[in-house]
């Protein structure tokens, strides 16, 4: 009998010592993320009163940032957005060849490519290779100026870090992401037409007048609305991380790691939910 429980007693103490490190890490990650809440909740208040107040006085608005960031985040990043539609487009209308020919559905490869890049990949794609560059950068440089108190000295002066520093970032975004994703979406199509036209033997102007008679308003205007949202969540997120850095240089990198990682994230969740909302 002492055996056997000496045995229950070292299977409990065991599964203890195996639950509580798992309990800690959920109890961890539930205060990290009601932190994040409200974190988020503060920070989308600040650039409500920040917007509202460059409505009321557009003059106050820091253009020339604005900008600047337009064309970092815009002209800068064209190239890439290009070759990512492209080979977007691309490979997405070989597989669908592949798959569809079996079917003798051979012409319908256009209308899967034109619809997915407007609707889903087109805007996604773009809004992931945004928060890589334009997110990151956002987040690493006010984390830096806060890493060398430059925030706090502006605060002391008496001006408003997110009127200064947030809003010319998120009406850049705001611009330019729009123009980009319907450049990727043009891009993808041209190397969807590639595919029809290589390897299906449809003709170029055939393949043309089909694609603009598939898109609809309602299509436009679901990939543009996601694309405004991406905008404001890429841009939003990237500041309010940069501000969250302290310390030391190693926060910096940390906030721009995060800025990714949580911009990507509320992009699928945004998605979905907009998917959702544009098929009610």
């Amino acid at each position: 009998m002492t055996k056997q429980t000496d045995k229950r007693n070292r299977y409990i103490k065991d599964k203890h010592r195996r639950v509580e490190p798992f309990l800690r890490h959920v109890g961890d990650f539930g205060c990290t993320f009601g932190k994040d809440c409200i974190n988020i909740l503060s920070f989308v208040g600040e650039i409500f009163i920040a917007f509202v107040y460059a409505i009321f006085h557009p003059r106050k608005v820091r253009w020339r940032e604005t900008f600047y960031y337009m064309d970092s985040c815009g002209s800068d990043a064209l190239p890439i957005i290009v070759i990512v539609g492209f080979l977007l487009g691309l490979v997405l209308a070989l597989q669908g060849a592949i798959q569809l020919t079996q079917f003798g559905a051979q012409d319908l490869v256009i209308n899967l490519v034109v619809l997915a890049l407007i609707k889903e990949l087109g805007p996604i794609m773009i809004a992931v290779v945004a928060t890589g560059r334009a997110g990151s950068a956002f987040a690493a440089e006010i984390g830096t100026m806060k890493v060398t108190e430059e925030v706090d000295a502006m605060i002391t002066m008496g001006f408003s870090p997110v009127r200064f520093l947030v809003i010319p970032k998120i009406l850049a975004l705001l611009i330019v992401l729009p123009m980009l994703t319907i450049l990727g979406d043009i891009a993808g199509i041209i190397g969807g037409m590639f595919i029809t036209y290589f390897k299906l033997g449809i003709s170029i102007p055939e393949t043309f007048y089909k694609a603009i008679e598939l898109i609809t308003f309602s299509d436009y205007m679901q990939g543009f609305v996601k694309s405004l949202v991406f905008a404001l969540l890429i841009a939003g997120v990237g500041c309010m991380r940069g501000f969250e850095a302290s310390g030391d240089a190693q926060s910096v990198g940390r906030s721009a790691t995060s800025a990714v990682v949580s911009g990507i994230f509320l992009i699928a969740v945004a998605n979905a939910i907009i998917t959702i909302l544009f098929a009610i």
